[in-house]
């Protein structure tokens, strides 16, 4: 049986290609068993983490401005010399400040940075995920640090952060990076929202990032003044396209400045894979993740590697560390069966310990390839 192993990390546990190697390990104590590995993400949180360890991957670091302008050390990958795999999280990321969340002054500045970053190594194809931020600042500071100007009435450079956006009349572009022309751009983005209104940025993710009900009113109010001034810049620029608000309205900035394109990050990373071959040559396809619950069914990366293969009609299987009972959703998403490894009462620190994920994760495999063979 030739058997395909697409599953996330486990986090805080063992990674995606150590959970991936552990399954391949356990189906083909069966001789008969094939088994490929790839490593996957969703292109949030940990996605270089998860990726690192695929051919030709290098991981780069570089000094940038976290969100609130202080030097930190950002990692981002480099693929075959050619593809930049970022995490705006690394620069502008919630946990950077977390005791310290400012909404008002938090920025992208770090993203565009990285970007730079990458630009001076030739490396013009980008895929970024935008989850995990601490910004509300409608993608300005990355663009900013990409060369653009944005001015006050007078004519001097507002302040970094949405606050600056108060004072905003005129944005100018005559130094914007040319070389951002020659690239594309991939956005890993799983959220939906606009850049304003009540499912806008500011309302539905602000409070997140530590904005009072006040400055949530605000922020609402100062990313639609940002749109009307873009406009004047880029007479197209569309503030209502799935995903504009995600990341504090980085993803508005993505696409409209940049002409990005917004997807979900499990089909990018997918894609970059050539998922699609490696499902067709397959028989059974395993995922799974630390966590099964009710989100995993909205479009985490268990279910959009089940979606795939169902594309093909191969059957799913998934391995979780732990599931509630909302985890039965999956069912309907694509997943055949799901099965949690922990195989009796136990403490969080000791389930996550990493030899005894191992040991949980072989036997659990091992257990239901037996089951599978009955069959065969």
């Amino acid at each position: 049986m030739n058997i395909l192993v697409l599953i996330d990390s486990f986090k805080g546990s063992l990674s995606s290609l150590e959970a991936g190697e552990i399954i391949k390990k356990a189906c083909e104590k069966n001789p008969s068993n094939k088994a490929i590995v790839k490593p996957v993400a969703d292109g949030g949180e940990g996605t270089i983490d998860s990726l690192k360890d695929i051919k030709n991957a290098n991981i780069v670091e570089v000094d940038v401005h976290n969100p609130l302008m202080e030097h930190h050390t950002a990692r981002y990958l480099i693929v075959d010399d050619k593809l930049a795999i970022m995490e705006m999280s690394e620069s502008s990321g919630l946990t950077l400040i977390k005791d310290n969340l400012d909404p008002m002054n938090a920025t992208t500045f770090g993203v565009g940075d990285m970007i730079k970053d990458a630009l001076d190594k030739n490396i013009r194809e980008f895929i970024i995920g935008i989850g995990g931020s601490a910004t509300t600042d409608g993608g300005m500071g990355m663009l900013r640090s990409l060369g653009a100007r944005f001015f006050d009435k007078n004519g001097i450079e507002i302040s970094n952060g949405p606050i600056g956006i108060i004072d905003l009349e005129t944005i100018d572009l005559d130094n914007f990076d040319e070389r951002l022309k020659e690239c594309t751009f991939q956005i890993a983005c799983d959220v939906d929202n606009p850049l304003c209104g009540q499912r806008g940025s500011a309302r539905v993710f602000a409070p997140q990032k530590g904005a009072t009900p006040k400055q949530v009113e605000e922020l609402d109010k100062l990313l639609g003044k940002y749109h009307e001034v873009t406009k004047k810049v880029i007479p197209g620029a569309n503030d209502t396209i799935e995903g504009a608000g995600a990341a504090g309205g980085l993803g508005y900035a993505f696409k409209n400045y940049l002409n990005a394109e917004l997807k979900p990050g499990i089909e990018i990373i997918l894609e970059m894979l050539g998922a699609d071959e490696l499902i067709k040559n397959s028989d059974l396809v395993i995922t799974g993740e630390g966590k099964m619950d009710f989100q995993t069914s909205m479009g985490k990366t268990p279910v959009g590697i089940a979606k795939l293969a169902k594309k093909y009609n191969k059957k799913v299987i998934a391995f979780c560390g732990v599931c509630d009972n909302d985890a039965v959703s999956v069912n309907e998403r694509g997943i055949d069966a799901f099965f949690p490894i922990l195989n009796k009462c136990m403490q969080t620190n000791e389930a996550m310990d990493k030899k005894v994920s191992e040991e949980n994760l072989y036997r659990s495999v091992d257990q239901v390839m037996k089951l599978i063979n009955l069959w065969r």
